[in-house]
């Protein structure tokens, strides 16, 4: 089978297209032939070897297909069965061997593209605005990024949520993506400072929470964007990792909360997988969260997929298709 390897950490160009063996079920994995596979920051984490794996590794924790085989002491999933997952690396190849209790079956009415582009992206909201920091009608959330493919889904959920969101985004066609989605308030940061555009939006209280993929560039001003014992919710790090920081900073700005949160603490157990996924492809099912797939690529374009990503110019899901 085809995959996409990776032998030494680097730039895209270290992403090279191979025959592999196809992989077999070990005790308690499910063999996926894959239909679709999502393109992530935290592909290009692994990539880059800011996100440690024994080399050489098979990029992608996102994917949706159909089961093909099951190993030993699998239960409740049969061949032919339509899945999605995310967690496990493997998913930029033709198959994958998954742990059988990291799938979800995938629901009528949704096909393997949405359901990749659905399943880490949406998790991802989904524990952000109900988990980390759960948010309540009243409070005031900032998104960064809000037109991309977390932030596209987070405003949504927000507003479920009965949350006041205000959206940081590029360019005048993400503002109009982001207002789509139901941000109240959208602040172009190439035309104006997002610090004293939040305080004058809030005047001068502040948010309630940021939720920041950005890292780098923003961790600063998002910090200074938060009310009194507020919440930082850094989640990503598009533009490099935050430098170390001083906690006293947190009490000089008021009691401020800072928390890094990834997926797989949010998705531990099956109960809370199954829990989380439910909510987000049944939401999908139902119309009341609208998805965005931008573009689909074939496997071999997987390097031209991760510096579109990387160069944050995206507006939604990327996915790879292998065949």
């Amino acid at each position: 089978m085809k995959a996409i390897r990776v032998h030494a950490t680097g730039g895209p160009e270290v992403l090279r297209v191979e025959e592999v063996p196809a992989p077999t079920p070990a005790r308690g994995e499910a063999l996926v032939k894959i239909e679709a596979a999502g393109v992530n920051f935290t592909d290009i984490y692994y990539r880059l070897g800011w996100t440690k794996a024994a080399l050489p590794f098979t990029v992608g924790v996102e994917a949706a297909g159909t089961v093909a085989a099951v190993g030993p002491e699998v239960t409740g999933f049969e061949p032919g069965e339509r899945v999605v997952y995310t967690g496990p690396l493997g998913a930029y190849a033709e198959q994958a061997a998954v742990p059988a209790w990291r799938l979800v079956r995938v629901p009528r009415g949704i096909d393997a593209r949405t359901a990749a582009a659905a399943m880490l992206q949406g998790m991802t909201a989904h524990y952000l605005s109900h988990s980390t920091y759960p948010l309540k009608a009243g409070d005031t959330a900032l998104v960064h990024a809000a037109a991309g493919g977390v932030g596209l889904l987070l405003v949504q959920m927000a507003k479920m949520r009965g949350a006041r969101v205000i959206g940081t985004v590029s360019t005048e066609a993400k503002a109009r993506l982001a207002r789509d989605a139901g941000a109240d308030e959208v602040i172009d940061y190439t035309q104006a400072d997002f610090e004293a555009e939040v305080r004058r939006l809030t005047g001068g209280r502040g948010v309630q929470v940021v939720y920041d993929s950005v890292g780098k560039t923003t961790f600063d001003k998002s910090l200074n964007c938060l009310a009194p014992r507020g919440y930082l919710v850094l989640f990503g790090q598009a533009s490099g990792p935050v430098p170390p920081v001083d906690p006293q900073v947190l009490n000089q700005k008021g009691s401020l909360f800072l928390t890094r949160p990834t997926l797989g603490n949010y998705t531990a157990t099956p109960d809370e997988l199954n829990a989380r996924a439910g909510d987000v492809l049944g939401w999908v099912a139902a119309g009341r969260l609208r998805l965005r797939i931008e573009r689909t690529f074939r496997l071999a374009e997987a390097a031209e997929a991760q510096r579109l990503l990387a160069s944050r110019g995206t507006t939604g899901k990327l996915l790879l298709v292998p065949s």
